[in-house]
């Protein structure tokens, strides 16, 4: 209704896109008095124009959105919203129809709408434009504020007046505490996934957080099952990813005797080559707050950590726990088709673990759209200058991930010239060759459309065209092919010990149980931690 680009009214005293919000801002003022703070969020631009390009002329469902306000106009509308009795903004960019930018997910740069709230602070200065309680008016910062150095800089640098905080403080509700004790390393950060948070909106839930547990049921979860245990027990975990760590960690802040094993010389699990893209910066936080939260168990609660160490069922049996978790991850899997087991055939977790295995290649075919073959693709293509090809069969890319990060991702794939070819399978890999058999009818979806969000699968739309087959064969060429299309649950471990009666409970979390994400690794690792 504030916006040329949505409003396009042409009757009323509405048609004029100003007067809602300002007629809105006006009864509200009258309903509080003058005392009370009025607070309203803007965006300065929609940005679509910048977003989409040519596409605002000649795609049909974005044609009609080109008369978005100007960075101009807004800023004069915001003086007129003070007039009627706003106090102070909050400024962001964008609209759900370019979803990551008002909902800016990991590989949004820290700090992202700093500039903006810039512009709006240097305006109100320079016009001398006042509040309705006759001070300047104090633009708040927000944009992935969630790191203490950085806010601190914005208000000293006076970027903003404020700074403000959602999704970090669902991450970590002492963040401000933390940040004031100067203990930030102790900060749980937010990973910018938005799982937990913005994507329960559209799946139907609740806000939750992916890195705390406890986030929206406070009050099941109020600190009281983290009471030190009645009956301390001798607990084996068994793999330091998130779930193993977290669980580790809780049960030994909770008096138990742990031991944690980790079969590689490093912790982290599936964070690590998760973290490898620089686009992942978040997620290497996390990984370094575990690896402190580890630390922390070591030192203050008796925590054993073994690298290099993956017992037997037997020999964990022979060492006499009273509960063995078992966190083993999963195992990737390989398409049945042939050459599949060729030299040029690599897994993409392996890659990210180690890069130099795509040293020599020059053309890399990417198989799978999830969340991993797109991350890889755009770290071959962003960071080590490869020519990538993508490969999905699903119709779309990155199905069940958050709209935003997903459009993300998508955007900016495109914008690094990666093919994405949807309802695509591989057929065969070839020497210095892949063979896919690609649906070429005209009702495959665009795999580049991000100004439409996908349905979550419990809702029908009655209207979706059929898909209809017309598979063509194509020969793509291919130094490196890289699998990203999907794994199985690695539970071998965790049968044996249940068939040997190793110990009196045996637990089995994250994804050697079901393939997940960071999500539910942690919420059942605290489940677990706090069961004991």
């Amino acid at each position: 209704m504030t916006n040329p680009a949505f409003n396009r009214r042409r009757l009323g005293a509405f048609a004029d896109w100003r007067q809602f919000g300002l007629a809105l801002v006006r009864e509200i003022r009258r309903r509080v008095g003058p005392a009370f703070p009025v607070m309203y969020r803007i965006d300065l631009s929609l940005v679509l124009n910048e977003t989409y390009g040519e596409r605002m002329t000649s795609v049909k469902s974005l044609r009609k959105f080109r008369d978005e306000r100007t960075v101009d106009e807004t800023l004069g509308y915001m003086a007129e919203l003070v007039k009627e009795g706003v106090d102070l903004f909050d400024v962001d960019l964008g609209c759900y129809d370019n979803w990551w930018l008002p909902h800016p997910p990991g590989p949004m740069a820290p700090g992202c709408f700093l500039e903006v709230s810039r512009i709006a602070k240097d305006y109100f200065a320079k016009n001398g434009i006042r509040s309705n309680a006759g001070v300047e008016v104090p633009i708040v910062a927000v944009g992935k504020l969630g790191y203490p150095d950085l806010a601190e800089a914005a208000l000293r640098d006076g970027d903003c007046d404020m700074v403000m905080l959602g999704r970090p403080l669902l991450a970590d509700p002492e963040w401000p505490n933390k940040a004031f004790a100067g203990t930030v390393e102790a900060i749980c950060p937010c990973i910018g996934d938005q799982e937990g948070c913005i994507n329960e909106f559209v799946e139907g839930g609740h806000p939750q957080c992916t890195v705390n547990p406890r986030t929206g049921f406070e009050d099941i979860l109020n600190g009281s099952e983290l009471a030190p245990s009645a009956k301390p027990k001798k607990v084996a975990v068994v793999g330091a990813g998130p779930a193993g760590i977290v669980t580790a960690c809780l049960a030994a802040r909770r008096g138990h005797k742990v031991t944690l094993f980790e079969a590689r010389d490093v912790v982290g699990g599936m964070l690590v080559p998760g973290s490898r893209p620089a686009i992942k910066f978040d997620v290497a936080n996390y990984l370094d707050y575990l690896k402190d939260e580890l630390a922390c168990a070591q030192r203050d609660s008796g925590l054993a950590v073994e690298l290099r160490k993956a017992p037997t069922a037997e020999e964990l049996k022979a060492l006499g726990f009273d509960v063995i978790v078992t966190t083993t991850g999963s195992r990737q899997a390989r398409p049945p088709v042939p050459g599949i087991d060729g030299r040029n055939v690599i897994f993409g977790v392996d890659l990210l673990r180690d890069p130099s295995l795509a040293a020599a290649a020059k053309r890399v075919v990417i198989i799978g759209g999830g969340v991993v073959g797109c991350e890889t693709a755009y770290f071959l293509s962003h960071e080590l200058g490869k020519q990538v090809s993508l490969v999905e069969m699903l119709p779309v890319i990155m199905k069940g991930v958050c709209t935003a990060n997903r459009g993300w991702l998508i955007h900016y794939l495109e914008e690094r010239g990666v093919p994405l070819m949807n309802c695509t399978r591989l057929a065969e890999v070839r020497e210095g060759a892949v063979v896919v058999r690609r649906n070429v009818s005209k009702t495959v979806p665009d795999p580049l459309v991000t100004w439409t969000p996908i349905l979550p699968e419990n809702i029908e739309n009655p209207f979706a065209p059929k898909l209809a087959t017309i598979e063509k064969e194509e020969v793509i060429p291919a130094d490196l092919v890289v699998i990203a299309a999907g794994a199985k649950p690695e539970d071998d471990l965790y049968r044996s010990l249940v068939s040997i009666h190793a110990a009196p409970e045996i637990r089995n979390i994250g994804d050697s149980f079901a393939l997940g994400r960071i999500f539910e690794a942690t919420k059942a690792a605290y489940a677990t931690a706090v069961s004991l």
